[in-house]
């Protein structure tokens, strides 16, 4: 088993090469980047502004349950949300549902080409198909993910004022106090540092089980759902390490 993640990990890296390196024609690829952008961010919006209102409805409803007490302000409800979607649910939990759509769709679209031979007749044409496939996704992820982000916390919040007004949960003016209260830009640019860094292992690792897949369609099915498993993991960990490198 050891040897055989060592095996992965050095076809990860030797593929890695292919893929960093200068496109053969910037034109081709300015349109394949912005076709993955389209493709991969653009689309995926609807369900970041889907789920970041109703987790920040929620997040709002259970915080405000779980520490009403007359020894704490009303306003830690603010404040407490805030630092939820800022630090980890917009940038990780929401890489990790990103990862699960864009991440499977990456394997299995590269993975299809692999086991049809289209990458075999790219490379027999004389083109770096890792280059020409991949780069375009990890650069257009690396770009749009970070804007989802964004979209994700500014609609996390919205649900927050959503619930505030509608539910009656509490008021709108004091939850608004809360958000703004003691506020650190710092924590904004933590979350898009990770979120860049998180685009990067779900392109690349997607795309690596994606190219590496042989057999038929059973294959670029499995691994597609080795790609979404192993993408999660790194994510995790590597929130784990950005967080004690960036935050203390």
């Amino acid at each position: 088993m050891l040897t055989a993640l060592f095996e992965k990990l050095g076809f990860y890296v030797l593929l890695m090469q292919k893929v960093l390196t200068k496109p053969q024609k910037w034109s081709v690829f300015v349109r394949q980047l912005l076709t993955e952008v389209s493709k991969l961010g653009i689309n995926s919006i609807w369900i970041v502004v889907i789920i970041s209102f109703f987790i920040g409805a929620v997040i709002v409803v259970q915080i405000k349950l779980n520490i009403d007490s007359p020894f704490m302000p009303r306003y830690t409800v603010g404040y407490v949300s805030r630092e939820i979607l800022i630090l980890e649910f917009s940038s990780t939990i929401m890489c990790l549902i990103l990862a699960g759509k864009v991440g499977s769709n990456i394997a299995s679209e590269i993975g299809t080409m692999k086991v049809t031979e289209q990458i075999d007749a790219l490379e027999i044409m004389g083109v770096n198909s890792a280059n020409y496939i991949i780069l375009p996704k990890i650069i257009g992820l690396m770009i749009f993910i970070p804007v989802l982000v964004i979209m994700s916390m500014f609609f996390g919040v919205i649900g927050g004022f959503g619930v505030c007004i509608i539910g009656d949960v509490m008021p709108a003016d004091t939850f608004q106090y809360g958000l703004q209260f003691f506020f650190k830009e710092f924590y904004v640019w933590y979350a898009i540092v990770k979120t860049i860094v998180f685009a990067f292992i779900i392109a690349s690792i997607a795309s690596f089980y994606g190219y590496t897949a042989k057999g038929g369609s059973l294959d670029v099915g499995k691994a597609s759902t080795d790609s979404v498993v192993m993408s999660s993991i790194l994510i995790l960990v590597a929130d784990l390490l950005l967080t004690q490198l960036m935050m203390s």
